[in-house]
């Protein structure tokens, strides 16, 4: 861990946590910000049980984009979290992908792209309260996990089918016909779904949905 004043740069997730885990420990108050349920290790739903510990008398607010509702499983982690008492929310907006732990202490993930991922660990007062300030925007803005996934529903049943299309080629036209749509309706459908994935044109459909594990 490098020491930079009061910014430290960790690199790779099994230092981060051997080198935070006490602070989450302590923590009261832990709001997070993430893509999806990859960012973090401790939202993964293979290690539920760690993170259901975390949250015992703590106050947890979470905030993903929509990507973490196109797979069933992570969907029903999500509900599972809420089910236990964590707040979380859906935002449509891109956020930075942060942990504010006591509104004292802010952990940012680095760029994704990069073989071994950074995250820098803040204390800095002034920096602290600037990126808290970020998140509570985004978090009004969000919708509610059960709001947001109650008209998300026919988007995440038509996902499969309509990933196939996009990335095997499949003409507009065809691909409604085979849903049963007009072509607008499955035209708009694909545009929700490229939000939901965080991308702005179909040629990066395919990468971004295999990061997610949907094909």
């Amino acid at each position: 861990m490098e020491l930079v004043s009061d910014i430290s740069l960790i690199r790779g997730e099994e230092e981060l946590f051997d080198r935070t885990a006490h602070l989450f420990v302590a923590a009261t108050d832990i709001a997070c910000a993430a893509d999806d349920l990859y960012t973090w290790a401790l939202s993964r739903p293979s290690l539920t049980r760690q993170g259901e510990r975390l949250l015992s008398g703590k106050r947890v607010r979470k905030l993903y984009r929509p990507g973490v509702l196109l797979n069933e499983q992570t969907a029903q982690h999500l509900h599972h979290l809420s089910g236990l008492g964590a707040q979380i929310r859906i935002g449509t907006e891109e956020i930075n992908e942060t942990i504010l732990l006591d509104e004292r202490v802010a952990i940012m993930a680095g760029d994704e792209g990069k073989e071994v991922r950074s995250y820098s660990v803040i204390s800095r007062p002034e920096l602290v309260q600037g990126i808290l300030s970020l998140f509570e925007t985004a978090w009004l803005a969000a919708a509610t996990l059960e709001t947001f996934d109650a008209r998300f529903a026919d988007i995440r049943r038509e996902t499969p089918q309509i990933l196939e299309f996009l990335t095997t080629g499949c003409k507009d036209d065809k691909a409604a016909k085979s849903l049963g749509m007009g072509v607008r309706t499955y035209q708009r459908r694909v545009s929700e779904l490229l939000v939901a994935l965080g991308v702005t044109s179909r040629l990066q459909v395919d990468a971004r949905a295999r990061e997610l594990g949907l094909l």
